[in-house]
C-alpha cells in the first residue's frame, strides 16, 4: 500500500514539475496556470517542461520573453477561465481560443489591450458582452460566433475603430444594433446572423462602411427597407434573409454585389423596375434569393446577363405569368427553384444543357407539354409537382432518381411505368399519375403465349369484365341514392358545360348556406397567385362536387370548409364564411385582397377568394398533414370536433397517419414539437408586430395550426373576425373550450374588456403546454383535482415541479430542463392580468433560448 502512495505521488510531481520550472508571474507560469486550470487535453501539455516558446500553439516576440500569439484551438479547455492566468498575458496579440467548452471569462480579461485577433467561436460562454470591450482599441478581428451571448451589443464597440471583421452570428443579442457600430469604418466582414435582434438599422448605416464587402443580418427581426442598403459601394456578399423588411427592392441591386439573399422578408413591388432604375452589374452575380417575399410583374429582363449565376431562388412571390427563363445562359447553374412563380407554357429543352445542375424545382405552376430529359449526372433534387405535364417521364431522369435525396412528380397528367418503385414512393411523389408499362419499357415481362391458352384467357377476361360491370352498376346506383340522401341542393341537373343557374343551397351537419347566384359561370373566383386562370363559382362547384358533403372536411367557427381541386392540379381548401358583417362587398374584398398578401413561412396562405351572393368564400392552400390538434390528441379518422383539412376522403389518402412520417414517431420527438411551438410564435410575432396595423387572430387553438406538405407548422384563419363581423359576445358565444383569456370573461376592475394582442398570448401559451403534457386543454381530466389544463400547470410550475406535467411520450428523451423551461413560458403567457404577459417577440426570443441549435 505504501509502494503504490509513492508511485502516485511520482508521478503526479513528474506532471506538475514544468509548474515548478516556470517563475512566478511570467508569461510561462500564468499560461501553465491557465492550460492546468482548464484541463488541457494531455496531447497538448506534452512537452510543457521546455520554454513557454517552444509550447503547442504559443508564439513570442523576438526576445523570447513575452507570449504574443497563442492558439488553443480544440484543446479541450472547460469551464470558467480563472482570473490570473490568461488575463495577465500583457503582450497578447493573437488569441484563438475557439472549438472548445469556454463557459465564462474572467475580469481580468479585458484588459488585454494589445489584442489584434480575437477568436473565441463555438465554446459555450453565456455572459453579456460588457461595454469594456472598448478597451480591445487595436482589435483588427473579433469573432465569438457560437455561443450563448446575450443582453445588447455594447456601446463600448463604437471604440473598436480597427476593427475589420467582427462576427456575432448564432448568439442571443437583443434589441437593436447599436449606433455606435458606425465608427468602425474600417469594417471588411460584419455578421449579426442568428440572434434576436429586432428594431431598425442606425442611421445611416449603409454609406458608414466603404470597405464593407460582407454584410449577413439574416434570421433576426430587424425592420427596415430595401432603400436602407443602398450606398454600399463595396459590398459582394449580402445576406438579410428571414427578417421584416419591406418595400422594393430596388435600391438593394448596385455595386459589386456577387451573393444576394432577401428571401423570408415582405419585400413587394414590381421586380422589372431594377432594370430601369439600377445600373447594377450581372456579370457580377453568382447568387440570387429572392424567395417568399411578395414580388410581382415580371421577371428581371436582365437577368440573361447574369451568365456567372449558379444559385437562382424566385420561388413563392406573386409574379405575373411568363415563360420560362432563357436559360442557356447561364451554364453554370447548380440550384434552380421558381417554384409558385406563376410559370406559363413549356420547359425549355435547353434545359438539358446545364450539366452542373444539381436542383431543380418547378412545383405549383402552369407549366405544360413533356418533361425534357436531363444530362446532368450531379442531380440530387428535381419536384414539378403541381402542374399540367403531359407524356412518360423521360427514361434519363427515371435512372437518376435511386441515387436522388428528393423528387416529386405528383398532381400532373404523366403517366408512369411503376413497376420500378415502391408502394411508399408512389404514394409520395407520383400521386394521381396514370399507369403505363409498354413492352418495350419493360422486355422481361413480355412472355410468348402458347395458342393453346389463348382461348382460354380471352373468356377469363371477358367473364372478369362483366363482374365488374356489374359491380360497378350496382355501387353507381347506390351512390347516386345515398347523395340524394345526404345533400340538399335546390339545382338538381349539372351540366357538363356548367352553364347553370341558382339560387343554390346546401346543408351541412350543423349548418346550412345558400349562394343566391344567377348564374353560376359569371361569378368571377380572384386568385392571387395564378391570375391568368379564369376560375368562377362554377369551378368552385366542379372543384367540390357541388359542395357535397363527401368533400367537407369540418365545420368551424368561420363556417365549413371543403377539399377540392382546380384545375391545374391546384389542390385547395375551400372555406364559406358564416358571416354577420356589415361590410359591403367592395370592404370584403379589399379586405381579403389585403389578407391575401400577408406571407409568411408559418402561416396558411389565402390564396383566393369569391364572392357568390351574399357568401364570401375563403381559398386557402390545402395543408396536406393535418393540424395539430388530430396529431397530438390521436383522433381516429373521421372524428372532426374542430376544423380538420387532413380528413380527407380520397380513398387513396390514409387518414390515419401524417404523409410523410408516422404521427407516433413524430410525437416522441420534441424537437417535433418545439418546432411547431416555434414557429407557430413566429406567426403570432408577424401578425402583431410585422402588420400594420396588428392583426389579432382571435381564435389560436390547436386546431388552428396545421402542417403542410413540408411538416411545417402554418397558423390559419387570422383576420377573418373581421371579415365575419365576430365581435365580442359572439366570440364569448363560440369560444373554443379552454382557451377563453380570464379578461373577456371577467376583466378587472377598470380595464377595458376586449381583445388584445395579449388575448392571442395567453392561447398561445395554452397551446404550448398541450405540445409539452400531450393533454387537451379543455376536455380532460387533470390530477390534483385541477378544474382546467391552465390551472394545473400553472400550480405545478408555481411549486418547481413542472417535470410532473411532461407527456410520457417524449419524457427521458431530452433533458426535462427544457420542458420545463417550454412550460415556464406557457406560464408567463397565461398570466391572469394582459400586462403580465410578454410581446409574441418577447416569447419568440424565450423559445430560441431552449434550443439554439434548433433555430431555423
Amino acid at each position: 500500500m505504501g509502494v503504490g502512495r509513492l508511485c502516485v505521488i511520482l508521478l503526479v510531481t513528474l506532471f506538475f514539475r514544468p509548474a515548478m520550472c516556470q517563475q512566478p508571474n511570467t508569461d510561462g507560469y500564468f499560461l501553465l496556470e491557465f492550460l492546468k486550470n482548464m484541463g488541457a487535453k494531455a496531447t497538448q501539455v506534452h512537452n510543457i517542461s521546455n520554454h513557454v516558446c517552444s509550447w503547442p500553439g504559443v508564439f513570442c516576440d523576438a526576445k523570447q520573453e513575452s507570449v504574443v500569439k497563442l492558439v488553443a484551438s480544440g484543446f479541450g479547455l472547460s469551464g470558467l477561465i480563472s482570473d490570473n492566468t490568461i488575463g495577465k498575458l500583457r503582450s497578447l496579440q493573437y488569441l484563438d481560443l475557439s472549438s472548445n467548452n469556454i463557459t465564462n471569462l474572467p475580469s481580468d480579461f479585458w484588459s488585454l489591450g494589445s489584442l489584434k485577433i480575437l477568436n473565441l467561436s463555438f465554446n459555450q460562454i453565456s455572459e453579456n458582452l460588457p461595454s469594456n470591450i472598448g478597451n480591445f482599441g487595436l482589435l483588427e478581428s473579433l469573432d465569438i460566433s457560437f455561443n450563448k451571448f446575450s443582453g445588447n451589443i455594447p456601446q463600448g464597440i463604437s471604440s473598436l475603430a480597427s476593427l475589420q471583421v467582427l462576427n456575432l452570428q448564432n448568439n442571443r443579442f437583443q434589441s437593436s444594433i447599436p449606433q455606435g457600430i458606425l465608427n468602425c469604418k474600417s469594417l471588411v466582414s460584419m455578421d449579426f446572423s442568428r440572434n434576436q435582434l429586432n428594431g431598425s438599422l442606425p442611421e445611416g448605416f449603409a454609406s458608414a462602411f466603404p470597405k464593407l464587402k460582407s454584410l449577413n443580418l439574416a434570421g433576426n427581426e430587424i425592420h427596415g427597407r430595401g432603400s436602407d442598403f443602398s450606398g454600399m459601394v463595396s459590398v459582394t456578399f449580402l445576406n438579410i434573409s428571414c427578417n421584416l423588411f419591406q418595400g422594393s427592392v430596388v435600391d438593394i441591386f448596385g455595386g459589386p454585389l456577387e451573393v444576394i439573399d432577401l428571401s423570408h422578408n415582405q419585400f413587394r413591388g414590381h421586380i422589372s423596375q431594377v432594370n430601369f432604375r439600377s445600373r447594377f452589374n450581372w456579370s457580377h452575380l453568382v447568387y440570387l434569393d429572392l424567395s417568399e417575399n411578395q414580388l410581382s410583374g415580371f421577371f428581371f429582363n436582365n437577368l440573361n446577363e447574369a451568365q456567372n449565376l449558379v444559385y437562382l431562388n424566385l420561388a413563392y412571390n406573386r409574379f405575373s405569368g411568363q415563360k420560362f427563363l432563357q436559360i442557356d445562359d447561364f451554364p453554370n447553374l447548380e440550384y434552380l427553384n421558381l417554384s409558385a412563380t406563376n410559370l406559363i407554357g413549356i420547359i425549355p429543352v435547353e434545359i438539358q444543357l446545364l450539366s452542373n445542375l444539381r436542383a431543380i424545382d418547378l412545383s405549383k405552376n402552369h407549366l405544360r407539354s413533356q418533361i425534357p430529359p436531363l444530362s446532368s449526372k450531379r442531380l440530387q433534387t428535381f419536384d414539378v409537382s403541381y402542374n399540367n405535364l403531359t407524356g412518360n417521364i423521360p427514361l434519363s431522369i427515371l435512372d437518376k432518381l435511386p441515387w436522388m435525396d428528393r423528387f416529386n412528380f405528383s398532381y400532373n397528367r404523366l403517366t408512369l411505368c411503376a413497376t420500378r418503385f415502391s408502394s411508399e414512393t408512389l404514394k409520395t411523389a407520383f400521386i394521381g399519375l396514370s399507369s403505363s408499362c409498354p413492352i418495350a419499357a419493360n422486355p422481361s415481362l413480355y412472355k410468348r403465349k402458347t395458342a393453346t391458352h389463348r382461348g382460354l384467357e380471352l373468356s377469363l377476361v371477358l367473364a372478369l369484365l362483366l363482374v365488374c360491370l356489374l359491380v360497378g352498376l350496382l355501387t353507381f346506383a347506390f351512390g347516386c341514392r345515398r347523395k340524394a340522401r345526404m345533400w340538399a341542393v335546390k339545382q338538381y341537373s349539372y351540366k357538363e358545360e356548367q352553364n347553370i343557374s341558382g339560387p343554390f343551397s346546401f346543408q351541412t351537419d350543423s349548418t346550412t348556406w345558400v349562394a343566391d347566384v344567377k348564374l353560376a359561370t359569371s361569378v368571377p373566383v380572384v386568385m392571387f397567385e395564378k391570375p391568368l386562370l379564369k376560375f368562377t363559382f362554377a369551378d368552385l362547384l366542379s372543384a367540390t362536387s357541388n359542395f357535397d358533403r363527401g368533400t367537407l372536411l369540418a365545420e368551424g367557427r368561420f363556417g365549413p370548409v371543403y377539399k377540392g381541386f382546380l384545375q391545374g392540379g391546384i389542390h385547395v381548401a375551400v372555406k364559406v364564411l358564416v358571416h354577420e358583417s356589415t361590410m359591403t362587398d367592395h370592404e370584403a374584398a379589399r379586405e381579403l385582397e389585403y389578407l391575401g398578401g400577408i406571407r409568411h413561412r408559418n402561416l396558411v396562405p389565402l390564396t383566393g377568394y369569391c364572392l357568390a351572393g351574399e357568401q364570401r368564400i375563403a381559398i386557402y392552400d390545402y395543408m396536406e398533414n393535418g393540424n395539430l390538434e388530430n396529431l397530438l390528441h390521436d383522433l381516429p379518422p373521421g372524428v372532426q370536433t374542430t376544423e380538420n383539412w387532413s380528413a380527407d376522403t380520397c380513398e387513396e389518402h390514409d387518414n390515419s397517419e401524417i404523409q410523410n412520417v408516422g404521427s407516433e414517431e413524430l410525437l416522441t420527438t420534441w424537437r417535433f414539437r418545439y418546432k411547431i411551438a416555434l414557429g407557430t410564435a413566429r406567426a403570432l410575432a408577424f401578425l402583431h408586430h410585422g402588420c400594420s396595423p396588428p392583426i389579432v387572430h382571435r381564435d389560436v387553438n390547436s386546431s388552428s395550426v396545421y402542417l403542410d406538405m413540408n411538416l411545417e407548422p402554418r397558423l390559419s384563419d387570422f383576420g377573418l373576425a373581421k371579415i365575419c363581423g365576430h365581435g365580442l359576445e359572439n366570440e364569448i358565444a363560440h369560444r373554443t373550450a379552454g382557451y377563453m383569456p380570464p379578461e373577456l370573461l371577467e376583466p378587472e376592475s377598470g380595464s377595458p374588456r376586449g381583445v388584445t394582442p395579449k388575448s392571442d398570448v395567453y392561447r398561445f401559451g395554452i397551446v404550448l403546454f398541450e405540445l409539452v403534457t400531450g393533454k387537451k386543454p379543455g376536455a380532460d381530466t387533470y390530477p390534483d383535482n385541477e378544474a382546467t389544463l391552465v390551472s394545473w400547470v400553472r400550480g405545478l410550475v408555481k411549486k418547481n415541479e413542472g417535470s410532473r406535467a411532461i407527456d410520457p411520450k417524449i419524457r427521458g428523451i431530452e433533458p426535462e430542463s427544457h420542458f420545463e423551461e417550454a412550460l415556464k413560458i406557457g406560464y408567463l403567457c397565461t398570466a391572469a392580468l394582459p400586462s403580465k404577459r410578454p410581446s409574441m417577440q418577447q416569447v419568440v426570443g424565450l423559445l430560441k433560448d431552449i434550443e439554439p441549435s434548433m433555430n431555423y
